[in-house]
C-alpha cells in the first residue's frame, strides 16, 4: 500500500472539507468502534464503517457489540474481512443510565469493551456515538488521563466564516479552575497545529468583553495565565458575537459556557434555515426565485452540518477518543473515522503529553 499521498473528501464544489494526510506511515492503524452507541445504531454505524473502508485502506476496524447483530448488518456489504475484527459485547449503555454506575456494572457493554481495548493500546482510537456522559466517565476511568493533565476536555470543530475553529471545553467540565483553561488552550493549540495543519493557531478566551479586565474571577485569572503561557499564540478575549467570525482557531472556556455556546449555535442555525425556507415557500414569486438559489442554500446547509466534522475529540486522555453526535448517520460515522485517522497521524496524544511536561511547575502542582 502506498501511504505517501494526500487525499481529500470533497464537497459538490470540489472544495476540501476534510484533509486526510498520510505521511510515510508503514503500520496500518486500528480503530475500535462502539457499534451500539447512538440513535441510529447499529445500521448507520456499520454503514459508516464500510464507507470509510472503501475510501481508504490504511486502517482496520474492531467492532464491539452483539456479534450476531453485527454479522447480520455486515452480510449486506462487500468488504475485506481481514480488516475487520468483531468483539462480542452483548450489553448496551443507554443515555438514560447514570454514567459512572453503568460503566462499573456493565463490563460486557460495547462501550466498556471498546474503551478497554483502547486502554490496552490494541487500538489507536475509540469512536462512539453513545452516551456522552458514559464516554467521558469511561474514558477517564478506563483509559485514564495523560500524566499531568488535570481535566480532559471535549473539543468539537465548528464551521466559521473563514474556516474551522475548535471550541474547548463544550461540556465535560462545568466547574473549572484557571489552570484547567490553561491546559485546554495548550491541548487545543496542539490539535489545530498538528492535526489540521494551522501553523500558529490563534487562541482566544470566550468572555463578555474584548478588554483584558473583563469577565468573572475565573476568566480574569485564566487570562493572566494564558497571556504568560509559552507555546501558544494567545490573542485575547473573544466576545460571543465573534465566535463564528473566523478570526480565531481555538476558543477556550469552561464546559458550562462551551455547551451553551454550542447548543445556541446549533439552534440558531436550525431556526434560520427553517425561517428562510418558510419565507421562500410563502409566495409564488419567492418560490420561483428559490429555484435559482437552491444550490447556494444546499451549500450553506452543508457548511453548517456537523456530519462534515464527524465528532468531538476528547483531549487529555491517554489514547484517541472521538465522541460522535448521538444522531450520527452513515456520513457522520464515516467522517468520525476520518477524524480518528487525522488524530492518529498527528500523534496528538504524544504531543499533548510533551507540551504538558514542558509547562512550568507551580507550587499547587507539586
Amino acid at each position: 500500500m502506498n501511504y505517501n499521498r494526500e487525499w481529500f473528501i470533497r464537497d459538490q464544489k470540489g472544495l476540501p472539507c476534510i484533509a486526510w494526510m498520510l505521511r510515510g506511515r508503514d503500520i496500518p492503524m486500528r480503530f475500535v468502534i462502539d457499534v451500539f452507541g447512538g440513535d441510529n445504531s447499529p445500521t448507520a454505524v456499520i454503514d459508516g464503517c464500510m464507507e470509510a473502508m472503501r475510501l481508504n485502506d490504511d486502517f482496520s476496524l474492531i467492532l464491539c457489540g452483539d456479534e450476531a447483530r453485527i454479522r447480520e448488518e455486515l452480510s449486506s456489504h462487500e468488504y475485506d474481512a481481514s480488516r475487520v475484527e468483531i468483539v462480542h459485547a452483548p450489553d448496551i449503555i443507554s443515555c438514560e443510565e447514570q454514567p459512572t454506575v453503568a460503566i462499573k456494572r456493565k463490563k460486557e457493554s460495547s462501550l466498556v469493551k471498546a474503551l478497554q481495548i483502547t486502554a490496552e493500546k490494541k487500538a489507536d482510537c475509540f469512536i462512539s456515538a453513545g452516551s456522552t456522559g458514559a464516554v467521558l466517565a469511561g474514558a477517564t476511568l478506563i483509559v485514564k488521563r495523560i500524566p499531568g493533565i488535570k481535566r480532559p476536555a471535549l473539543a468539537p470543530i465548528l464551521p466559521t466564516l473563514k474556516g474551522p475553529v475548535m471550541l474547548i471545553d463544550c461540556g465535560a467540565n462545568v466547574d473549572c479552575k484557571p489552570e484547567y483553561l490553561e491546559q485546554f488552550a495548550l491541548m487545543g493549540s496542539a490539535y489545530m497545529r498538528d492535526v489540521l495543519g494551522i501553523e500558529n493557531p490563534r487562541v482566544a478566551l470566550i468572555n463578555n468583553g474584548a478588554e483584558e479586565g473583563k469577565g468573572n474571577e475565573l476568566t480574569k485569572a485564566a487570562y493572566r495565565l494564558l497571556k504568560e503561557l509559552d507555546g501558544i499564540n494567545f490573542v485575547g478575549n473573544c466576545e460571543g458575537r465573534d465566535v463564528m467570525s473566523g478570526d480565531f482557531d481555538v476558543l477556550v472556556c469552561d464546559g458550562f459556557v462551551g455547551n451553551t455556546v454550542l447548543k445556541s449555535l446549533e439552534g440558531t442555525a436550525q431556526a434560520l434555515l427553517k425561517m428562510l425556507k418558510g419565507e421562500l415557500m410563502s409566495r409564488k414569486r419567492s418560490k420561483f426565485g428559490a429555484l435559482f438559489c437552491r444550490n447556494a442554500f444546499r451549500t450553506l446547509k452543508k457548511k453548517l452540518d456537523y456530519t462534515e466534522y464527524g465528532g468531538a475529540p476528547m483531549l487529555g486522555i491517554n489514547g484517541g477518543i472521538i465522541k460522535a453526535h448521538g444522531s450520527s448517520d452513515t456520513r457522520a460515522i464515516c467522517s468520525a473515522i476520518g477524524q480518528a485517522r487525522m488524530l492518529t497521524l498527528g500523534r496528538i496524544t504524544e504531543r499533548i503529553a510533551a507540551a504538558v511536561e514542558a509547562m512550568p511547575k507551580r507550587e499547587e502542582d507539586a
